[in-house]
This record gives structure tokens, C-alpha cells and sequence, in this order.
């Protein structure tokens, strides 16, 4: 047996040879974290304990490169039952860097990214003469690795056909320069890649752009999440404004690109939930829920009952919205819910949790929204002014960062809370209050959900912009580094007229249990402690390592971090750290795929150069422009070991 020390390289290698484990995430060099049941010839199979991440520091312009790209500096130690230790070193790997030709399984090569109108033709960037190309994007998102798919048959294909879904969630700019956020309708893709069986290491070998025109094309995906029936779940955030929609120049220049006309882009058709379902052969088939409710959707989690869907909402005054299907593993009709807090939150993680009760908000089919999606007019549903109209028929109610006043009209309900969402819910009294909710996870094992606030000011904070008395949030100062919320979750739960929620995953209290901290900007330029978490946004959880990952949307570290934290002993580490300039996105960590774990993680935008950046911006963005297609091109991969994929012990 081995010491209960650190293994050797050559040990490990030697005592994983054969053994059926469990690997995070491989790339075209290695696989990621195998931790397992270690043997030698004679002794039985060990089983895993434990597994915790060292911390990385963060890189510094004594080593500028290191800035200029995804920075890995972090260990993996792997406890096992009799109290044998083994520490991986882990690395990045990427499937490819958007702009890049990937094979198309067809024998050809399509390019990773591009973007594609209604009838599934290249959209052409002619912004600069004689330099013409398909658009790509710089932004991957949301991405899922799904678990075996029955049959699942590709070419080209050597071991095990496993695949996964990638997102894209807007483009930066044209060649010109010129800002191109929201007026592309978002490609998303399947990725069919081959697992060495030996190693866990992932190979690309097939790329398909997923049709999305029966879905009306998608705005803005942002995260993802892998549903228990082994889909993915899209989102669309930011929504249209219907009633804005004649001036919505990102709306206007979306229609064009999509369906060559501005005219033609209906904005009740965007804000909703899409689901990807992948077939055997690498291709797959998307559709599109709109009784989720109509919100700035971000990575939402669906509770081991298959029913009930939390999700955030990334706005000023937005919500935490919970949606209950009427079906195991069918999204397609539901109840919709939105929160309201009592008042009593807090960012002291050490403070009381504050209540959380639900009002219901309506149920509905997918169907039949969409069919109201088609024909109804936002003049229809409700009035709104944004100006006090001195009539007592109006209501009051904070959006976006400011104040509107509205009137429903009679009868329509059902259509203003699965069109006009955000006005619906703060209507119903919801605590539409949040700033910036992102992702949402679930600790199944203590029935704890997590959300993301990735800036806590504003409508949060009592007189910030968009708070108001009945919020249900006071918080006395903004603390904009954000942080997480962790949700208690139960069952015999009543909505706020007293009726029951048929759900045993119901939030029913929350409180911050982690945040960052602002500071004066440092030699760096910092505004939050680099050491800890600034502005989270993806977060996921990994029940066998009791590991939440966060990666971080920050405009106040100079390079975004991928933090590891234990729920057991509260260690935070830094893992990974990505060019600066960009956002950490795209995380997914899934404990088994034919015995290996993965953890997937993309960035986006790099060299995206803001105020405090100033500086680095001189030194790093030529490094940056050199590693990344002149700041085109962003990296679609995982963390992995630096040498072979790690196992866990199968439970």
C-alpha cells in the first residue's frame, strides 16, 4: 500500500493502471481528476473519502503570460478510507478556441462559434472590405457533458461516445470594431467527443450546429445547466422589452441578422426557457418552454424530484423564481412561483437566515403560452407609465433600476405572468429586489440550493436605485464584490394564499453564506480581495467531492477567477485563473461519466479592457491579442490532470 503520503507521478500512473475509477474532465493532452479505489497486486480495492483543492495564487505582472491566458496552479489530493493520500496537479485543456475549424463529422470542418440566420445560412461579417468572413463569437457559455446516450454511434470515434452541449452567448464586435451585444441570435452546439477508455481523455471529434429555427432562433444564452433526464437546459437573458420593441436597437438588429428583416422578431418570443436533447448519431433537437416564465434567465437547477426548477434572474429588481412541473422529466406545464423575503437579510454569513415564502404567480402549458406568444400585444395585457399617472388604478412597481406603473387588464392573467413576468410578479408582491442573480445549484445531500448575486447594491440596498419599503430587502450598504445565497429546502410548504406547493425542494429560508470584499484598488488595480470570491456567476455543485465551483463575471478583479469551496471545512481555493479582460463561464462538474469525473469550464471576452484595467491593459493586451485571434477567440475546454485523468471510487 502506499504511504500515507503525497504519490508519485509514476506511483499513481502505476497503482490506476486498470482500476475502475472516476476522472474530472480530459482535454486533448489528459484527462481531468481521476480519484479512486487504489490497489497494489495482493490488497483489495480502497474506497474514496475525500477530496480537497489546494489554492493557487493569483497571477501578477512579474509573469505577464500568465495573465495573458488560463493560469493553472492548483492540486487535487485525493483522501482515500485507510487514510492513503494522492495529489494531482491539474491543468487546461481546450477543445478548441472559437474561430476555429473543427471537424463537422461529415468529413469537412465548420467553424466553432459561428453564428447562423433562420434558415441555418452562414451570417457574413462585411464590415471591413475585402476582409469578409462568418461571424463567430468570442462569448462560449453554458456547456453540459451528458452521461451515455443508448445507441450512441459516431464516426471517427475510437473508444467511448460521450457528448456535450456548448452555448454561445453574444458576440463582442465586428471586425470594424463596433458593438455587436444582442444582435446576433445565439448558436449553440453539439460536441461529439471520444473517451480513451485507458485515460479518461477527451478528443473532439465531430461539431453540430443545432437548427434553431423552430424555437423562433435564441437571444442571448447565457448559463446552462444538465437536466436529471440527461438534457440541456438553455437560457435566454435579458428579454425584450415588448413594450420597447420599436426601439430596441439590439432587438431590431437581431431580427436583421436572423431573419433579414428588423421588423420581424416578435419579443414575447424571447426570455424563455430552450432544451437540447441529444440523439445518438451527434446531432441534436431544441425546443423551447415558455411557461418557465419570461425573465433574465440565467443556468438554472432542477431538484432531484425532476419536477421542481429553481431559477435566478440576472437584473436590477429581479426575483427568485421556482417553477413546480406537473410531470417527472417534462418541463412542458407547470406552476409558477416567485419569492418574497421577510426583511431580515443580511450579508454577516453568521446572521439569522431570513424566511422565504412563495406567491403563486399562474399555471400554464408550454403550448399555450406560446400560442398567446403569437398573437397577444403587450397594450392588450396591461398598461404601464413611467411617470406617476396620478390614477389609484395604477400600481407602483420597481423595474430595471427605476419605477413604472401599471394596470392589467381584465382577464389577462395568465398572459401577463408568463409574458410580462417581472411587471407580474412585483404586481403580485414578489421581492423583486435582487441584483444580478446568476447561476443556481443544489447540495442534494443537505437539501441546500445556492444562488449567485454577483453585485449586492442597488435594489438591494435600502434607498440604491430600484429599492422600495416593501422590497423585503433592506441591507444598510451595497457590498459589490456580491456573493452566494444558500437556500434551505423542504417539503409541507404553503404558498402565500395558503395553498400547498406540491414539491419537496421548496426554499424556505435563505442566507448569504459566502461574499467577497471590496477594497481600494491594489498594485493591480483590484477593487475586491483577489483572495477572495468578486462577483460570482457560474456556480455548480459536485456532490461526491462536497465541492461548490464558482466561477466569476467580475469587473473588479483584473483576471477572473474558477474558485473550489468545501461546504465542509469552509476552505475557499483559487483553481484556475483566466486572461484578463475575461469572464469565467461555461462550469459544469459531473462525478461520473463511465468512471470519470469532469469539471468543464470555458472563458469568454478576453482582453475585454474596462477602467480598472488600466494598469495591465498596456502590457497584456498584445499577449492577449496574439493568444486569442486578436481578441476574437475564446477557449471551450476543462480542467484536467497534467498527465492522466483521476477516478474516484464508484459509490
Amino acid at each position: 500500500m502506499l504511504d500515507k503520503i503525497t504519490a508519485s507521478r509514476r506511483q499513481t500512473l502505476k497503482f490506476l493502471a486498470g482500476v475502475p475509477m472516476l476522472p474530472l474532465g480530459a482535454s486533448a493532452a489528459s484527462s481531468l481528476l481521476a480519484l479512486g479505489a487504489v490497489r497494489d497486486a495482493a490488497a483489495a480495492p480502497v474506497g474514496f473519502a475525500s477530496a480537497k483543492f489546494t489554492s493557487m495564487p493569483a497571477p501578477s505582472l512579474a509573469d505577464p503570460a500568465a495573465m495573458a491566458t488560463t493560469t493553472v496552479g492548483s492540486e487535487l489530493t485525493v483522501t482515500l478510507a485507510d487514510g492513503t493520500r494522492q495529489a494531482f496537479k491539474l491543468a487546461y485543456q481546450p477543445f478548441f478556441i472559437t474561430g476555429d475549424m473543427v471537424p463537422d463529422g461529415k468529413g469537412g470542418q465548420i467553424l466553432a462559434g459561428g453564428y447562423y440566420d433562420i434558415n441555418n445560412k452562414p451570417i457574413v461579417d462585411t464590415s471591413v472590405p475585402g476582409k469578409e468572413r462568418q461571424f463567430f463569437s468570442d462569448c462560449p457559455d453554458g456547456t453540459s457533458l451528458l452521461r451515455p446516450i443508448a445507441g450512441a454511434k459516431v464516426d471517427g470515434v475510437k473508444g467511448d461516445t460521450v457528448f456535450a452541449v456548448v452555448q454561445f452567448e453574444y458576440m463582442s464586435r465586428d471586425q470594424k470594431g463596433d458593438d455587436t451585444y444582442g444582435r446576433m441570435p445565439s448558436p449553440i452546439a453539439v460536441l461529439t467527443l471520444d473517451q480513451d477508455p485507458a485515460t479518461g481523455k477527451l478528443s473532439l471529434v465531430k461539431y453540430h450546429n443545432v437548427d434553431t429555427s423552430q424555437a423562433h432562433g435564441l437571444w442571448i444564452t447565457c448559463g446552462a445547466s444538465l437536466s436529471p433526464w440527461n438534457t440541456h437546459l438553455s437560457s435566454e437573458e435579458y428579454e425584450p422589452d415588448a413594450f420597447a420593441a420599436s426601439s430596441n436597437k439590439q432587438l431590431l438588429g437581431f431580427s436583421k441578422n436572423l431573419f433579414g428583416d428588423e421588423k420581424v422578431a416578435n419579443p414575447y418570443h424571447y426570455g424563455h426557457l430552450p432544451e437540447v436533447k441529444v440523439n445518438a448519431d451527434g446531432t441534436g433537437t431544441l425546443i423551447k418552454h415558455y411557461c418557465i416564465g419570461r425573465i433574465s434567465h440565467e443556468l438554472v437547477q432542477v431538484m432531484p424530484d425532476q419536477r421542481t426548477l429553481l431559477m435566478g434572474d440576472d437584473a436590477t429588481n429581479g426575483g427568485l423564481f421556482m417553477f413546480v412541473a406537473d410531470k417527472e422529466a417534462d418541463l412542458s406545464a407547470g406552476t409558477l412561483y416567485v419569492a418574497k423575503l421577510s426583511g431580515t437579510l443580511s450579508t454577516d454569513t453568521a446572521g439569522p437566515a431570513d424566511k422565504v415564502v412563495w406567491v403563486k404567480l399562474g399555471h400554464a402549458t408550454s403550448a399555450e403560452i406560446e400560442k398567446l406568444a403569437d398573437t397577444v400585444k403587450p397594450g392588450e395585457i396591461m398598461e404601464i407609465s413611467k411617470e406617476d399617472p396620478k390614477d389609484p388604478s395604477f400600481t407602483r412597481i420597481a423595474m430595471s433600476g427605476a419605477f413604472h406603473w401599471v394596470k392589467l387588464k381584465p382577464g389577462t392573467e395568465k398572459a401577463a405572468a408568463f409574458l410580462e413576468t417581472h411587471r407580474y410578479a412585483a404586481l403580485m408582491g414578489g421581492s423583486m429586489v435582487f441584483t444580478k442573480m446568476e447561476g443556481t445549484t443544489v447540495n442534494a445531500k443537505d437539501k441546500i440550493a445556492y444562488s449567485a448575486i454577483s453585485y449586492i447594491k442597488d435594489s438591494m440596498v435600502k434607498g440604491g436605485k430600484g429599492w422600495y419599503e416593501t422590497s423585503g430587502v433592506a441591507l444598510e450598504k451595497p457590498l459589490d464584490a456580491g456573493g452566494i445565497l444558500g437556500h434551505t429546502l423542504g417539503g409541507d410548504q404553503k404558498d402565500s394564499g395558503g395553498e400547498a406547493i406540491a414539491s419537496e425542494w421548496v426554499p424556505f429560508e435563505t442566507r448569504f453564506v459566502l461574499t467577497g470584499e471590496d477594497i481600494t484598488p491594489d498594485a493591480l488595480g483590484n477593487t475586491a480581495n483577489p483572495d477572495k470570491i468578486g462577483n460570482p456567476d457560474n456556480i455548480k455543485f459536485s456532490e461526491r467531492l462536497r465541492t461548490l465551483f464558482i466561477g466569476e463575471d467580475s469587473g473588479m478583479h483584473v483576471n477572473n477567477f474558477l474558485w473550489a469551496y468545501n461546504v465542509d471545512d469552509k476552505q475557499l481555493s483559487r483553481i484556475m485563473s483566466v486572461p484578463a479582460g475575461a469572464e469565467s463561464t461555461g462550469l459544469h462538474a459531473i462525478d461520473e461519466l463511465n468512471g470519470w469525473t469532469y469539471v468543464m469550464s470555458n472563458f469568454q471576452h478576453p482582453g475585454d479592457w474596462e477602467k480598472f484595467h488600466a494598469k495591465v491593459k498596456d502590457t497584456l493586451d498584445p499577449l492577449i491579442r496574439a493568444n486569442y485571434k486578436d481578441r476574437f477567440g475564446a477557449a471551450v475546454g476543462y480542467l484536467t490532470a497534467d498527465s492522466t485523468s483521476i477516478k474516484l471510487d464508484k459509490a
